[in-house]
């Protein structure tokens, strides 16, 4: 499908998840064949101050596209600035965040804060459209509460602005991530607008994904939390898409095998000692139903050294 100028390499695409969709991560969701790939958010204001950790965030080097960074702000000049600076690192698409429900964010009137200020959201999306060239997409929520939805209402006004796209996550903020995401919400939107409606929100299988598509009709998916510690469902659902074929989940030894494939990953990007602190979470992730994972885990976090934990994980892998 297309974003604009853009091509994505199919309808299955990776949202962005802060402290999971790093460098590493996404490399791994690229071999998947990830069709739309997006940055944790990074915040715009950050990067005019060329705040270094925010620009470790959006180090694309070495990494296939197309990746869409994300930027959460509230300011319009800021946000044009901040998106002019994240094409210079080779952003292929410009998304602005309008759904992170985090108190830290909304605090300042950003993230899903933006969803109570129609006008501001249009306002931001029209001023990073006209600096930069590449498509600029918008990820939303269904709204701020069960009184106030306005996803329709948004999702027009941001259309009208300039958006090529809009990504609707089916819950309100005040659920964050709890309860059922309405789906019903994501099809509103897509019959109101012209340009491409991607959907998020409880997809956990391939079969979930295309149930959205057919329910829905919105042109592509966006697969979150199912995805922490399974990079394989990317490909799954691909091929369910668009062959109707039902692959196999990775048995234990392909799941360790990627495991420790993105140890190396995170600790030639992060170092050793950054490396192994936040691989802590992701091999809990990828170890869960494994038996003695309980125990498992525990040795895990008492690791301090890659040696150590390199031979852990190959013991295990071997053994399996």
């Amino acid at each position: 499908m297309r974003i604009g100028t853009v091509e994505t390499r199919n309808r299955v695409f990776a949202a962005p998840m802060a402290g999971v969709t790093d460098k590493a991560f996404r490399i791994l969701l690229h071999r998947m064949g990830c069709g739309l790939i997006v940055t944790e958010m990074a915040s715009a204001k950050a990067l005019t101050y060329s705040n270094r950790e925010t620009f470790e965030i959006l180090n694309l080097e070495e990494e296939k596209g197309p990746i869409a960074v994300q930027l959460f702000g509230s300011e319009p000049g800021i946000m044009a600035q901040g998106a002019k600076i994240a094409v210079g690192t080779g952003a292929a698409v410009v998304d602005i965040n309008m759904g992170c429900p985090t108190p830290k964010i909304v605090k300042n009137g950003e993230g899903s804060a933006l969803m109570r200020d129609v006008p501001l959201a249009a306002e931001i999306v029209k001023a990073v459209v006209e600096a930069v060239e590449v498509p600029v997409t918008v990820k939303m929520r269904k709204g701020w509460d069960e009184d106030t939805v306005n996803a329709v209402e948004l999702a027009l006004a941001v259309e009208e602005a300039g958006a090529a796209a809009v990504a609707v996550h089916g819950r309100t903020r005040d659920q964050f991530y709890s309860g059922s995401a309405d789906w019903g919400i994501i099809e509103q939107v897509k019959k109101a607008v012209k340009i491409p409606v991607v959907g998020n929100g409880d997809i956990r299988s391939p079969e979930d994904a295309r149930r959205m598509l057919d329910t829905t009709g919105c042109d592509a998916v966006m697969i979150a939390r199912a995805s922490m510690g399974n990079p394989w469902i990317f490909s799954r659902t691909i091929a369910y898409i668009e062959e109707g074929r039902v692959l196999p989940d990775p048995g234990w030894q392909e799941k360790l095998e990627t495991a420790i494939e993105h140890l190396h990953l995170l600790v030639r990007f992060k170092g050793e000692k950054r490396g192994l602190l936040e691989m802590r979470k992701h091999l809990a992730w990828y170890t869960k139903g494994l038996r003695g994972a309980a125990r498992l885990r525990d040795r895990i976090n008492k690791i301090d050294n890659l040696e150590d934990l390199m031979q852990l994980l190959e013991n295990l892998r071997e053994e399996y």
